[in-house]
Order: structure tokens, then C-alpha cells, then sequence
């Protein structure tokens, strides 16, 4: 009778355990699917830019720096948001002795634009409404890679999406257009290339 009696209450416990758990609710599952980020995360589109002259961490050639042409090559991009107001590319070297060196800047891209030609001019304001800064040399427009000889530097081409054009005038820094697009950026993507002397 006593071991009747406790697989009675053994029976018992093991019933009152499974009633009390009951099924897993939802809320305590992982969730394995996750949900689209929202544009300004960008992590859900393809926002790329691209160059015909060079591939993603090769070599510039020679014709788009100060041994060539020192003209600038054509880049092309793609993913842009349907809220971008104007692009802004700012392109410059971190290997420089001297710190940073700016190369390129311009900014107010029309939004339509996918890219940019090869040789852009180099004079203050472009027939598309596009504005471009001073360099390192205290010039407008692009100055292609110019390094001392030695270890090979990298060269940083970085787009932004703005969500309004910038109030600068032709000429501004890289500071200054920096500054400008403080709280503004809606994304942004960097293409590098290489050069060596």
C-alpha cells in the first residue's frame, strides 16, 4: 500500500509540473525572422559606387594621377534612397605624410545622378548645378595621387546622400563641407583604390 500510495503522489507531482509549464508562449520563442531595416539603415539595399578605371582596392592607373593625365575617373553608383536631395564625393589619402590629404571635393550632385564622367572640369559650379571644393593644393577640382615614393597609399572615394543640398559655396574644404553635412548624411559608401611610386 505504501508504494501504491507514493506513485500516487510521484503521479501527481509530474501532472502538477506539466500544468503549471504549460506550452511555450510566443512571447519567449526565439524569432528567427527578422525585419527589413528601414532606408536610413541601408543595410536592406545594395547602395554601391564604383569606378570603370580600377576595381575595389587596386591599383589607380597611371593616366588619373601626377604621373599622367591627372584627370579624374568615371564612378558610377547604384541603391541610392528615393529621399536623396544631392550626392557629395570627397576623396583623399590617409597614408599622406603630412596627415589627410583632400583630392577631390564636390558636392550638390543632382539626385538623379548615377555617377560622374571621366575628366570632370575643373572650374567652380558644373552644368548640372554641381559644386566642387578646394583640394589639398588649395585648387578647385581633382588632383589625382601624387605620393612620395615608398609604401603604396590608399585612396579613399567616398560618397554621401544628403538629404538637402548643401549652402556652400564653389571652393569650400572638406572641413567645411564636412561641417555642412552634419545631421544631413543618409548614407554613405567608399570606394579605394592604390597607388605607388
Amino acid at each position: 500500500m505504501r508504494k501504491v500510495g507514493l506513485m500516487v503522489a510521484v503521479v501527481a507531482l509530474i501532472s502538477t509540473i506539466l500544468t503549471g509549464c504549460g506550452p511555450i508562449s510566443p512571447a519567449t520563442q526565439t524569432q528567427t525572422s527578422t525585419q527589413p531595416s528601414s532606408p536610413q539603415g541601408g543595410s536592406d539595399r545594395a547602395f554601391s559606387i564604383t569606378s570603370t578605371a580600377f576595381s575595389a582596392g587596386e591599383k589607380i592607373p597611371v593616366k588619373y594621377t601626377c604621373d599622367g593625365q591627372n584627370i579624374s575617373p568615371a564612378l558610377n553608383w547604384m541603391g541610392a534612397q528615393s529621399s536623396t536631395a544631392a550626392f557629395a564625393l570627397t576623396v583623399d589619402d590617409p597614408d599622406a605624410p603630412g596627415g589627410v590629404f583632400t583630392h577631390w571635393v564636390i558636392f550638390n550632385i543632382p539626385p538623379d545622378a548615377t555617377g560622374l564622367p571621366e575628366a570632370v572640369p575643373k572650374t567652380g559650379k558644373l552644368d548640372d548645378g554641381a559644386i566642387q571644393g578646394n583640394n589639398g593644393a588649395r585648387n578647385i577640382g581633382y588632383m589625382g595621387p601624387c605620393p612620395p615614393k615608398g609604401s603604396p597609399h590608399h585612396y579613399r572615394f567616398t560618397l554621401y546622400e544628403l538629404d538637402r543640398p548643401l549652402d556652400l559655396s564653389a571652393g569650400a574644404t572638406k572641413d567645411q563641407v564636412l561641417q555642412a553635412m552634419a545631421g544631413h548624411i543618409l548614407g554613405q559608401m567608399q570606394l579605394v583604390g592604390i597607388y605607388q611610386r
